[in-house]
């Protein structure tokens, strides 16, 4: 049975990758939040209903979790700002690489040990990700024209296309970091600081910061900024993005609970079905370049996903 959840997670949260970015219009400059207020709603929901099926939480408990809520919010801000700009088979893997700088700071910071399996993935990770910023940014106009002339869209060279993705990796890693701090029981990090709290009310937490994210959203781009829904067709994959989003984080959790050393690799490689599906139905098409460090960086996720299950 665990398998069977596993591959929905992995489903899911390709799935709001490739409904992020069909959602993800070049010309509307305010499309990331929309999307914003897509997933927050629909997290909202879901945890209206997680507290009616008896999860208690507190407003100081919203608060203990603020810091790694707050970075998860913010890294997928400009996760659906980058999907403006670049290809999803390049923008899903380096946001999908946060674990090794995760795990990084953990062992400088935390004194966390690091076994050698998962040492060679965060290095095989760090190396891949290096390389396909190295492609992207080399690749000359004509080369990146020529792939793209079956593409939905296209993109021209830019640093931003870059550094975006790489802003979502290193935040998410940072909040990655304060969770590995706040789910610990019996820390020993700032304890004054950071409280311990159970993985439910973390995830309640989590998506009722995302619920008031999603109100501010609406304020902004609806009643400070005047903008309209022109149609609603255009606007649907950003709620399937979100309720795609919601259903993956949920299958991921007990996924983990059944079987994390076989959970965790399965999911962990959702961004290598991400990068078919925008092969497959946005004819995303890369350089040979593109693929060997692709290739690096999922190595590398998978081999950390077995380390991190064979660690639990």
């Amino acid at each position: 049975m665990w398998l069977v959840i596993a591959l929905c997670a992995t489903l899911c949260w390709s799935g709001s990758d490739f409904f992020s970015k069909l959602g993800s219009k070049p010309s509307d400059k305010y499309s990331h939040w929309k999307m914003v207020m897509a997933v927050g709603f629909v997290m909202g929901i879901h945890a209206i209903y997680e507290i009616a099926s008896g999860v208690s939480i507190t407003m100081q408990d919203i608060i203990y979790y603020l810091p790694a809520s707050s970075m998860y919010i913010l890294s997928m801000i400009f996760g659906y700002v980058t999907l403006r700009y670049i290809e999803l088979s390049v923008s899903s893997p380096i946001c999908n690489s946060s674990g090794a700088i995760a795990a990084i700071l953990c062992f400088l910071i935390l004194g966390q040990t690091i076994d050698p399996l998962s040492t060679v993935g965060v290095v095989i990770v760090c190396f891949g990700v290096l390389f396909l910023g190295i492609a992207e940014y080399t690749e000359d106009d004509e080369a990146k024209a020529a792939r793209q002339i079956h593409s939905n869209r296209k993109y021209t060279k830019s640093v931003l296309a870059i550094l975006l993705p790489v802003l979502y990796c290193i935040i998410d890693a940072v909040g990655t970091f304060f969770d590995s701090v706040i789910l610990e029981e019996g820390n020993t990090f700032l304890p004054n600081v950071f409280h311990y709290l159970s993985e439910d009310v973390a995830n309640v937490a989590y998506e009722l910061t995302f619920l008031f994210m999603a109100v501010v959203a609406f304020v902004y781009v609806f009643i400070i900024k005047k903008q309209k829904i022109t149609s609603y067709r255009d606007e649907a994959p950003k709620g399937i993005a979100a309720i795609c989003e919601t259903a993956g984080q949920f299958a991921y959790i007990y996924a983990l609970a059944a079987n994390p050393v076989g959970a965790a690799p399965v999911i962990s490689a959702y961004c290598v079905v991400s990068v078919l599906w925008s092969r497959l139905f946005l004819k995303e098409k890369l350089s040979w370049k593109h693929y060997g460090a692709l290739i690096c960086v999922f190595a590398g996720i998978i081999i950390m996903g077995i380390a991190e299950g064979l660690a639990s």
